[in-house]
């Protein structure tokens, strides 16, 4: 009988040990230390990352492939919204506080004078003083496993001191070593309604992680318009420097000849007024400038250091296109966003997320019955004297362990909750929760389809709008030509060559405009489709990675 429940122990001990382990595989990469990396624990924001890198001759030379890099890993907003990511990580951790171990330990000592009021207490005379001293130490083990099951071990050890000259033992020791198991039956049993916390928060990350993939291309898109708006700006100025030039050119042409007496002296103020209008322009041209280069500076996290903050930028990029234009299916490229966007996988998530809430709704709606169990073993030692007054000690452990005096326990509980509000409430608001991401995933294949057919047709007007702007600038500049042969020849006065002049500069920015709408809609479609990432061989990583 001893040998048997020996090997019953040793079995349970065998079955802890597999299901601790597994537990811990299952949590690989879900522990405080994984999760608590060096940019968590510091108290301070790192400086922006690899600007030196692009550091060429005393200004910051960037390719449009550098501006993205430099905003995924210094902008403030992108950074900001992956604390989200981690939040979702440590309510993950958090998930697993119900399945914890816990271990308690105790130790107290009592100590009892009192005047006897029976002889039955041994004090010898009814004038003694009946004492007692109690010394309790005690240690539990008490743990729930992912199928609800509640698991408790203990230890208790009493020392009791009496002067009591009828008791056996004096001092004696009792000790009791105590396993119960409580399993329950129906709500909150077996692993599903155990397990979906740590499912529900699973996909709380994985929601989180999506939504931060979507922000990420939103703050990309961004970053890619600043970049094309700062190369337009530096295209705009060029325009307004060379028409400004041409203005000057005339002006001094025209002064020179008022001075030869060979122009009217009402005349020169046409072509000075042009010089002084287009100087405007160039002020104009620069400040945007200025301000376009600014919002970039702090797109790439430029501004977050006051020497990176002051150098020029030197934009790699042209805006003319290269190569053929690129031609998009409207059909296709929807069917590659709606697998591809990260927005329909965060909807996929809150979507599972309510089944299983509504899983576990039902659950609680159960009744709890509850099976309880329990096994103890008993012993008793300490010091005795025989009849011939000699003195004897012996171990309440080799009792204890011994297994010859045990307790059983067993119980079959049940509650029957009458209204059960609360369940039902909880079923509710699952209900309507689903109801709730179903109308927004429905919502965001509305949206994605509208992006989609926009940024086609925005591509569509880009390319219809170079070619256009390349045959209006070819007929400025032939037209431009044609009216300073005519200045020159005297057929013409000097109002049509300024006209010209100015028409000249419209078609350019035209063109230029069309060229950067172009770009900026290669970029829209590829955010649509949800691969705006892919030209510039670039991955999300989370802060921890």
């Amino acid at each position: 009988m001893k040998c048997s429940r020996l090997g019953l122990s040793a079995c349970l001990l065998l079955l802890f040990i597999f299901h601790f382990a597994a537990t811990l595989y299952a949590q690989q990469g879900e522990g405080f230390g994984n999760l608590l990396t060096p940019q968590v624990r510091s108290d301070k924001l790192d400086a922006p990352e690899h600007l030196r890198n692009f550091l060429v001759e005393g200004k910051l030379r960037l390719s449009l492939r550098d501006a993205v890099v430099l905003t995924l890993e210094n902008n403030s907003f992108v950074r900001i919204q992956e604390t989200q990511v981690e939040f979702s990580k440590f309510s993950l951790l958090g998930a697993h506080a119900p399945f914890d171990p816990v271990l308690t330990s105790a130790y107290n000592i009592t100590s009892t004078t009192t005047p006897p009021f029976t002889t039955l207490q041994g004090t010898g005379a009814a004038t003694a003083i009946f004492k007692s001293t109690t010394q309790v130490a005690q240690f539990n083990y008490s743990e729930t496993f992912e199928t609800g099951t509640n698991v408790q071990a203990s230890l208790n050890s009493n020392n009791n001191f009496v002067n009591n000259s009828f008791d056996i033992f004096n001092p004696y020791i009792s000790s009791a070593l105590s396993f119960q198991f409580t399993q329950p039956l129906l709500r909150n049993g077996w692993l599903f309604a155990n397990r979906a916390p740590l499912m529900i928060a699973r996909r709380n990350l994985q929601q989180s992680r999506a939504n931060f993939a979507a922000e990420v291309n939103n703050n990309v898109l961004q970053a890619v318009a600043q970049y094309w708006t700062v190369v337009e700006a530096e295209g705009n100025l060029q325009v307004a420097r060379s028409s400004m030039d041409a203005a000057e050119a005339t002006y001094k042409r025209d002064k020179r000849a008022l001075e030869l007496g060979a122009l009217p002296p009402l005349d020169i103020y046409r072509s000075e007024s042009q010089v002084a209008s287009r100087r405007v322009q160039v002020i104009q041209s620069e400040y945007a400038l200025k301000q376009a280069e600014d919002a970039l500076r702090m797109t790439i996290g430029a501004d977050q250091d006051p020497y990176f903050e002051a150098l020029d930028l030197e934009l790699t990029e042209k805006p003319e296109p290269e190569g053929e234009l690129r031609a998009i299916d409207t059909g296709d490229a929807l069917q590659r966003a709606l697998i591809k966007r990260p927005e329909f996988d965060a909807a996929h998530a809150a979507l599972a997320n309510d089944q299983t809430r509504i899983r576990l709704a039902h659950n609680h709606l159960l009744p709890e019955l509850d099976l309880t169990g329990a096994y103890s073993s008993n012993g008793l030692g300490g010091t005795e004297f025989n009849n011939k007054g000699e003195k004897m000690t012996s171990s309440s452990l080799n009792q204890l362990f011994g297994f010859n005096y045990p307790t059983y326990y067993a119980q079959l509980s049940v509650s029957l909750p009458l209204k059960n509000r609360g369940a039902k409430a909880e079923m509710g608001t699952a209900l309507v929760s689903r109801r709730s991401d179903l109308y927004n995933e429905r919502q965001i294949r509305e949206q994605v389809t509208l992006d989609v057919s926009n940024a086609v047709h925005q591509l569509e007007q880009a390319k219809l709008s170079i070619a256009a702007g390349k045959d209006a600038l070819n007929l400025a500049q032939k037209t431009m030509a044609a009216e300073q042969r005519k200045y020159d020849l005297g057929s013409e006065t000097i109002f049509f060559v300024l006209e010209a002049q100015t028409e000249l500069a419209s078609a350019q920015l035209g063109l230029l405009q069309a060229e950067v709408n172009y770009q900026l809609a290669v970029a829209a479609v590829d955010h649509a489709t949800g691969e705006l990432l892919d030209p510039y061989h670039v991955q999300i990583a989370d802060l921890a990675h």
